[in-house]
């Protein structure tokens, strides 16, 4: 069998890498081809996994809109695809490659496999574009690789037949306990983890901070920023912001809470560093998905910028609280754990064990 794994971004790369890894190990054919719809951040994650695509269509460009790096993935793709003809190709989750890569091998016949399947919100706008993406890609996939039983519900009750999902955990906790235990070798070395070793105050209680969603551009990070400001005025606090290159981000985190005491504006990190950073935080505010996943395995709380989620097993579970993007509500959360919180007493991840690239494995196997 002939498998051509697909991805773009940083995130998917992540998730994707132990799979990679797991299916190497079980001597599957098995190519990789990026499309670098991020670029630098898509490096890191394949350098430290040590992945060397097959395949790089180099997609990135600056302020490029969703439809012309589409139609330039669904172009590029083609290429890769009629000269390889695989069996299979796997794509992970939301993005605009996963859309346009299924959409690709659906036009040339091949089978598509689709990795962390069945997240909803329901809600076209929220996450813009990721929610449309997953459905359309949930239309075309021939294999669904469900990371919970919620999401294996969502594609039932659209109609999905059972044969057709399997359900795995999440891959992201498989990468989670991979990093953790190479970053702890006390042979490994990182200057990026270093460098913050020094200059991070490490008797105050780290809040760690990301956000990237184009929902929330503009008056939501202003609101965030201002949270945050009122927060850092605390002696027992430090703020911990790895800013997002987005100038819809930057701009604004940069002009509000740059150069203020307590808080630490710093470039993106490496794969590697921000787990280091989760492992040292007191909580964790921030819109990403993926972060929602690993939280729990590390014990960590977190506040989630966004109205709703299409992760509401964390949420269900008490791991997570959807704060949404007003000032006070962000604010008055943050200063509830930071002054009330005990730890978690149950700590079972409800996004899976880190077995879920051994259960996908398995199943193409049979």
């Amino acid at each position: 069998m002939q498998i051509l794994l697909c991805f773009g971004t940083r995130p998917e790369a992540i998730k994707m890498a132990p799979l990679y890894h797991e299916l190497k190990k079980n001597n599957l054919n098995v190519k990789v081809c990026v499309t670098a719809q991020h670029r630098e951040m898509l490096d890191q994650v394949l350098d430290f996994f040590q992945i060397v695509p097959d395949y790089d269509l180099d997609l990135m460009k600056p302020n490029q809109t969703l439809n012309s790096l589409s139609a330039s993935i669904l172009f590029k793709i083609d290429e890769v695809l009629t000269a390889l003809q695989p069996d299979l190709v796997l794509v992970h989750g939301d993005t605009t490659t996963s859309a346009m890569v299924s959409l690709a091998a659906f036009h040339l016949g091949i089978k598509v496999g689709h990795v962390e399947a069945g997240l909803r919100t329901y809600n076209k706008q929220a996450p813009f574009p990721e929610e449309i993406n997953r459905q359309f890609t949930s239309k075309i996939a021939d294999i669904h690789f469900t990371p919970t039983a919620a999401a294996t519900q969502n594609l039932l009750k659209e109609g999905v037949s059972q044969n057709n999902i399997v359900e795995t955990g999440n891959t992201v906790i498989d990468a989670l306990l991979w990093t953790i235990d190479k970053i702890g070798n006390t042979q490994y070395s990182h200057l990026e983890i270093e460098n913050l070793k020094e200059i991070l105050p490490v008797h105050k209680k780290m809040v760690l901070v990301t956000g990237h969603r184009r929902e929330n551009f503009g008056e939501g990070f202003v609101n965030l920023c201002e949270a945050l400001l009122s927060v850092s005025e605390r002696e027992d606090v430090v703020v911990v912001y790895p800013v997002h290159l987005n100038p819809n981000v930057k701009n604004i985190v940069y002009e509000k809470l740059g150069n203020k005491s307590n808080i630490y504006l710093i470039p993106p990190v490496s794969y590697p560093t921000f787990v280091w950073l989760m492992q040292h935080s007191f909580l964790i505010v921030t819109d990403s998905g993926g972060i929602q996943e690993e939280a729990p395995t590390l014990g960590k709380p977190v506040l989630v910028t966004r109205t709703v989620s299409e992760r509401p097993e964390g949420v269900e579970a008490g791991f997570s609280i959807l704060v949404g993007t007003e000032q006070q509500i962000i604010e008055d959360n943050i200063v509830a754990i930071l002054d009330y919180f005990p730890g978690f007493e149950n700590a079972i991840n409800p996004y899976g064990q880190g077995d879920a690239s051994h259960k996908i494995v398995s199943f193409l196997l049979k």
